[in-house]
């Protein structure tokens, strides 16, 4: 089998951002990540959203939509435990879970109307105690709405359940969806926000380090997602996360938990993804290879990935579009799978940021990059996105390869923000 790189065309060089001159805390003597700046151009680009759609109140639930609209955050453990109901003309009102209600307010003063959320827990509550606690919930966000004027106005409604929606309308609320409006705000990001994800791409550098030194034959799988995990924390993550995935499960890419041990040879991709500052996940994989060198046919995978990649990254000028981009991601004929559904999330791109839809992990942000409809439903490219670029390469079952670039799309094109090495697989364990 030839190493060479699967491409007829030049592949353009990746440019990268300016390293940040700051680090993850607060200081006193330079500027750094302003985050009253942030919170409030955030909530400014959605009521620009919002008044642009005619649409006056939007009411959020999800702890990461949240905090993107009004800054203030919990440990989630259910959608819906809080919520907040957002104005294009009027302060915010957050509806805090039980505890964060007493705790929160003189600790986020810039939020002026707190309520107690109401929740009914959906799922184990009888479904009497939940109809009772969802008509209570729709007459409150009704009354809301009334004393600002907004009852015969439209609202839109974002990660609400059924059950949720429902009670509204049956108080008389049209309720839209309010998804839309989220993620058309989360499509460009302010310089803070750019500077939050730039950091956590310089945080995972410390997990893909800390991979590199404790990857060997016969460690399992959990505990070097472990040490990664632990080294982007330290390192200043707000949440850690890492999964690691070696030899015939990293071909296609494994999903599972299955806690294998490492053997001499694997080739072994380290994910970031998940890993968080101020809210902004990471998407970052890197590659490396246990125990020996990578041979010609293994680094041929990773050159072909590589520069394939390399070319989608260079299409995302800033008035190209998706489907520019698309045309260099690999077919899934190129495997000979069927559909192209059969590579969604594994060779595309992705937006990143803080808002959420449903995962609670990564968060995924407009645009969406692949050749499943991106040819059909182009989106434009425009500056100020940040996009993560991943791919695969390699055999069934036997191995191979896998990488993830974060880039910020600038007026003179795309810079890569993630600064560890990517140029080819790295060598761990080796004696």
């Amino acid at each position: 089998m030839s190493t060479m790189p699967e491409h007829d065309h030049v592949v353009p060089p990746l440019n990268y951002s300016d390293k940040l001159h700051f680090g993850p805390h607060t200081n006193d003597t330079h500027e750094g990540i302003d985050t009253n700046r942030m919170r409030e151009a955030r909530a400014e680009r959605m009521r620009s959203v919002m008044r642009a759609n005619n649409i006056p109140a939007v009411l959020v639930t999800g702890a990461e939509n949240v905090r993107y609209l009004t800054g203030f955050f919990w440990s989630e453990f259910q959608l819906q435990a809080g919520y907040a109901l957002f104005f294009a003309d009027h302060p915010a009102v957050v509806y805090a879970p039980a505890g964060s209600y007493h705790q929160m307010p003189d600790q986020a003063p810039w939020i002026s109307q707190w309520r107690i959320a109401r929740s009914w827990l959906e799922g184990p509550t009888p479904i009497s105690a939940a109809e009772a606690e969802s008509k209570l919930f729709a007459d409150e966000i009704a009354a809301e709405l009334r004393e600002r004027g907004l009852e015969r106005e439209p609202l839109a409604v974002s990660e609400f359940g059924a059950r949720a929606i429902g009670a509204l309308q049956a108080v008389g609320i049209d309720t839209i969806d309010g998804l839309p409006l989220m993620m058309e705000s989360a499509r460009i990001k302010t310089p803070d926000e750019i500077n939050c994800l730039k950091m956590i791409a310089s945080i995972s550098s410390s997990g893909f380090h800390r991979a590199l030194e404790v990857l060997r034959p016969g460690i399992l799988q959990s505990t070097v997602a472990k040490e990664v995990k632990r080294a982007v924390e330290d390192a200043g993550s707000e949440f850690g996360a890492s999964k690691v995935m070696a030899g015939p499960l990293a071909f296609e890419r494994g999903i599972s938990s299955s806690d294998r041990r490492i053997e001499w040879g694997d080739l072994a991709y380290v994910l970031t993804c998940g890993s968080s500052y101020l809210g902004y996940t990471a998407c970052l994989y890197r590659q490396y290879v246990v125990g020996r060198r990578a041979t010609g046919e293994e680094a041929g995978w990773y050159d072909t990935l590589r520069d394939r990649l390399d070319s989608v990254i260079g299409e995302l000028q800033p008035g190209a579009s998706t489907a520019d981009a698309a045309k260099h991601f690999a077919p899934a004929s190129k495997w000979g799978y069927a559909d192209e559904a059969e590579l969604l999330t594994i060779e595309f791109g992705h937006g990143i940021g803080l808002v959420n839809a449903g995962s609670r992990f990564v968060h995924y942000n407009p645009p969406i990059i692949n050749r499943q409809w991106s040819f059909e439903h182009p989106e434009e490219i425009q500056p100020g996105m940040v996009i993560a670029v991943e791919g695969i390469e390699g055999q069934h079952r036997q191995s191979g390869v896998r990488l993830e670039t974060m880039v910020v799309i600038t007026e003179n094109g795309p810079e890569a923000l993630d600064f560890y090495p990517r140029h080819e697989i790295l060598a761990a364990g080796v004696i």
